[in-house]
């Protein structure tokens, strides 16, 4: 009996959700409190930190929506890519060390709001609470795109139902999440990030070969858009500007800066930093490069059709490559769709129990309790997302986008403020976070987003109203400054 190519790749799907789940299990044995379920103990180790970092910020785009839009307009879209990679350095370079260091000085605060109240010490329960709501609220519909995202990749990959999709992957994600918290998020989302890689690096080099080579190639894509190997052909000024501000948002987003918080020491962030850049530039390139021989193939094949630019990825793997290795590639659009999904999932419930829960009811249970309050909350936020994305709707998907800005613009400036300038006030940051949010959203909701992405104007407003509240409410506090100059100190030290 001869297997056909769908049974081939719904196989290695098969054993790639497996192999999640495995993880999940192996995790959970190494959980025994709640840092432990919603940081991984500070354990993890730079390659881990690094490439489940990169999994969780990709997603589908990686695979999809960028090799898509460079399919169409050309390496003008890579702009963003290299917007990306200046951001995710810098956010390695001048947060992860000092950002690690700092959380644990500060009572060991365990998520971004958490460190936000820790490090004001007054007046910052609010800060604390707006924050975990804001984290509540956005990735629960960023959770609820991902499980959409999934369910169409369902049905258009296999020809299954969107809704069988839907459960189907939310059910291993839920699964894995819910039992191995962290640990088992950032594990699956290091085999993710390399099953991404190397399904990046594979197919472009294949598809050179097919193509006839790489001069072949090159002309197969002149032909199809002279401008199409130009940077700067058809780019504007504006359009650069708001592609490179993407990189802005990486100070902002949680579900990455709580890796840092994660890494075993400070120093490890170095080493981390350049597994992990590394790996971005390379699967950014491969992202690009896969655009490049889609274009060349269909170019040079005009009997064959390609159904979407953003499937140029998944049609290419199954031309290419044999069912069962086509299967595999598509284990990697699912594993960009997944690693995102649960980094968001486990943020969500730190933001509900850490944040929320314990900030109102000051409760002092046993870690047992709290780990089962974490899980609830994995559960709770997972079905609240999969009933919203019960109905595909566009507004959901809109929101992927308009959330890495809202990110970026209400915690970018916060962050680094925190960390750099000693006298930054509870006020001025609470002040600026808002005006920072409420400017991406008007922004964005009008007109001028058609120009300049509104993640430019909601930052800068965003550090320019933090610093002026910080200045006119400053008053010294012993115990933030003793801890800011021990957050120096420790960090000059393990530098060292």
């Amino acid at each position: 009996m001869q297997l056909s190519e769908s049974a081939f790749q719904l196989f290695a799907i098969i054993l790639y959700f497996l192999a999640m789940i495995a993880i999940g299990f192996y995790a959970y044995r190494r959980i025994h409190n709640l840092n432990d379920y919603m940081l991984g103990g500070r354990s993890l180790g730079p390659a881990v930190s690094a490439l489940s970092a990169g999994a969780a910020d990709m997603s589908q785009w990686l695979l999809m929506g960028l090799p898509g839009a460079i399919y169409v307009a050309g390496l003008v879209e890579w702009w963003i890519a290299i917007g990306l990679t200046i951001g995710a350095w810098l956010n390695w370079k001048i947060v992860a060390p000092r950002l690690r260091v700092y959380t644990q000085i500060s009572n060991d605060s365990i998520t971004i709001p958490s460190f936000f109240d820790n490090r004001f010490k007054e007046n910052a329960k609010i800060l604390r609470i707006v924050s975990g709501i804001i984290i509540l609220v956005y990735f629960t519909f960023y959770v609820s795109s991902g499980f959409v995202a999934s369910g169409v990749f369902f049905e258009s990959s296999f020809g299954y139902s969107y809704h069988l999709g839907l459960f189907i992957v939310g059910a291993v994600i839920i699964l894995y999440t819910l039992v191995g918290g962290f640990l088992a998020v950032s594990y699956t989302d290091f085999v993710q990030g390399t099953i991404m890689f190397l399904a990046l690096i594979s197919l472009p080099i294949m598809g050179v070969f097919t193509t006839g080579g790489l001069s072949e190639t090159i002309g197969a894509v002149k032909d199809f858009n002279p401008n199409w190997l130009s940077l700067t052909a058809t780019a504007t000024v504006s359009g650069v500007i708001s592609s490179l501000a993407w990189g802005l948002g990486y100070f902002g987003q949680p579900h990455i800066i709580v890796r840092f918080m994660a890494i075993r020491t400070a120093k490890e962030t170095k080493q981390a930093r350049r597994i992990g850049i590394g790996w971005m530039i390379l699967t950014l390139a491969g992202a690009a490069a896969t655009a490049f021989v889609g274009v060349a193939y269909f170019q040079q094949n005009t009997g064959v059709e390609l159904s979407d630019p953003e499937a140029v990825f998944i049609q290419m793997g199954q031309i290419l490559f044999h069912p069962f290795i086509a299967g595999i590639l598509l284990a990697a659009v699912l594993a960009a769709i997944m690693s995102t999904v649960s980094s968001q999932l486990i943020v969500t419930s730190s933001a509900l129990v850490e944040d929320i829960y314990k900030a109102i009811y000051k409760a002092d249970a046993s870690e047992k309790r709290y780990i089962l309050l974490g899980r609830i909350a994995v559960l709770v936020v997972s079905i609240v997302a999969l009933i919203l994305a019960l109905e595909k709707t566009n507004t959901i998907l809109n929101l992927v986008a308009f959330a890495w800005a809202g990110f970026g613009a209400a915690f970018g400036p916060i962050i680094l403020l925190s960390l750099y300038w000693k006298r930054f006030t509870s006020h001025g940051a609470l002040a600026g976070m808002i005006v920072g949010a409420v400017t991406v959203f008007i922004w964005g909701n009008t007109a001028l987003g058609d120009y300049l992405y509104e993640i430019v104007p909601g930052f800068l407003l965003n550090l320019i109203v933090a610093v002026w509240v910080s200045k006119l409410t400053y008053k010294p506090i012993p115990a933030v400054e003793k801890e800011f100059d021990e957050t120096l100190k420790l960090l000059k030290e393990e530098l060292e």
